[in-house]
């Protein structure tokens, strides 16, 4: 079973040793005789004292032991205080200041002190209530105060001089202004606390938020790097092995009948085992490989023409007029797009004739790739991780990526990449 009042629970824990410190000064002077006095008042008539009002003495007598327990109840309520609906904020309050008023006027020696209950009240208010509650509980508490002390004032000097009389009411206000003073000082002090309180909470809030966000970043960044790293590897492993396996498959069916000409393709393939180990080992070392390797774009796309011809027997024909010198980032795509589109080319087109063609303008770049093969299905092989990789880079880079196919129509890729965000 768990219990009832848990401190740890309590919102300021600090807070609530002060108020038992406040509480347990206010319980001591009911055993501390009161200071003597160099001028007594004489005591109000029966009829007009607290108790005038019941005859039977057994009452008075009871009502200041009402007033300890009522003193130890609301000493007992700072425990646990409410955090639900409205209205069980406002029934909470309304028994505190019930409390109050019954510790104030019917208490004797030790409700001396009950303006420190007022001061634990609207500490209390503080924490339950918004600042129009705050507000209202402060000012209800200031008015109740000027009330006890103006009936108690009323009571106690009713026979007494005039000079006296003048003295109380002097002593009165200035306590009543100091009581106002503490009373907006402690409304204050709370609400910079509180205030405090919740930008740590926001911080708080927002800190885990970042670092959620930074995970959320870093995860992303891992999973885009090893797409990078795939299509890396891809590119250029694969279409070195790709070229290396056409290499190997014509040496040996030209083997027997020209074993002359069949050295020279395993001489071919022999290079292009030795490329693709070389891309496999920078890549696993820097994973920064950089496939234009110093050489302008157009150089690199005549190697690849070259490589292509060697490989198939088919000469691309490519027309390349780049005004504007290009981005290393845009160089690299449109390097491994032309990579990866020839390598397509060769694996399943079968085409006898393949033209590119590279130009740029002001303000765009445009890739047009076209081989008159056998063509596919737009619906059906559009999924292959070599599409993919075209149109992630091209993406990448804010561009359009758009193929159009058919069966036994060949197939056509084109990119257009804008170059004004990018300059």
């Amino acid at each position: 079973m768990s219990r009832l009042i848990q401190i740890k629970k309590h919102p300021f824990p600090s807070l609530l040793y002060l108020e038992w410190t406040l509480l347990v000064i206010t319980a001591l002077t009911a055993v501390i005789p009161p200071p003597l006095r160099q001028f007594r008042h004489k005591p109000p008539p029966p009829e007009l004292s607290i108790c005038g009002a019941f005859p039977d003495l057994s009452v008075c007598n009871i009502l200041p032991q009402l007033s300890i327990y009522g003193l130890i109840i609301f000493a007992l309520m700072g425990l646990r205080l409410p955090r639900s609906n409205q209205l069980t904020k406002v029934i909470y309050t309304a028994i505190e200041i019930l409390l109050i008023l019954m510790t104030g006027l019917f208490g004797e020696r030790y409700a001396r002190l009950f303006p420190f209950l007022y001061i634990i009240l609207v500490t209390r208010s503080c924490l339950i209530f918004k600042l129009p509650g705050r507000l209202f509980v402060t000012s209800l508490s200031f008015t109740l105060f000027l009330f006890t002390t103006q009936l108690k004032y009323q009571l106690f000097n009713f026979q007494a001089s005039p000079q006296a009389q003048e003295r109380s009411r002097f002593l009165s206000l200035n306590w009543s202004l100091v009581f106002g003073l503490s009373l907006v000082f402690v409304l204050l002090m709370m609400n910079a606390v509180l205030s405090e309180r919740h930008s740590r909470e926001k911080l708080a809030i927002a800190n885990e938020k970042l670092r959620q966000y930074a995970m959320r970043i870093e995860n992303q960044a891992t999973l885009e790097e090893r797409n990078r790293i795939a299509r890396e590897i891809h590119d250029s492993l694969g279409h070195s092995l790709t070229a290396l396996n056409l290499q190997l498959e014509t040496a040996l069916k030209l083997w027997q009948s020209n074993p002359i000409r069949a050295e020279t393709f395993l001489a071919t393939a022999k290079e292009l085992g030795s490329k693709a180990l070389k891309d496999v080992r920078q890549s696993v070392s820097t994973m920064r490989f950089n496939p234009l390797q110093e050489q302008s774009l157009e150089l690199a796309i005549a190697s690849l023409s070259e490589n292509f011809h060697h490989s198939n027997g088919i000469l691309p024909i490519y027309q390349i007029n780049l005004e504007y010198s290009l981005p290393p980032e845009i160089n690299t795509a449109i390097y491994r797009i032309t990579q990866e589109s020839l390598t397509n080319i060769s694996k399943y087109a079968s085409a006898t004739e393949i033209k590119l063609e590279l130009t740029t303008t002001r303000d765009n770049l445009r890739l047009i790739i076209q081989d008159n093969g056998r063509g596919f299905d737009l619906g059906q092989n559009t999924t292959g991780f070599g599409l993919h990789s075209m149109r992630d880079r091209t993406l990448a880079l804010g561009g359009e990526f758009n193929i159009n196919s058919a069966l036994g129509s060949g197939c056509k890729i084109t990119v257009n990449i804008p170059l004004m965000r990018l300059t």
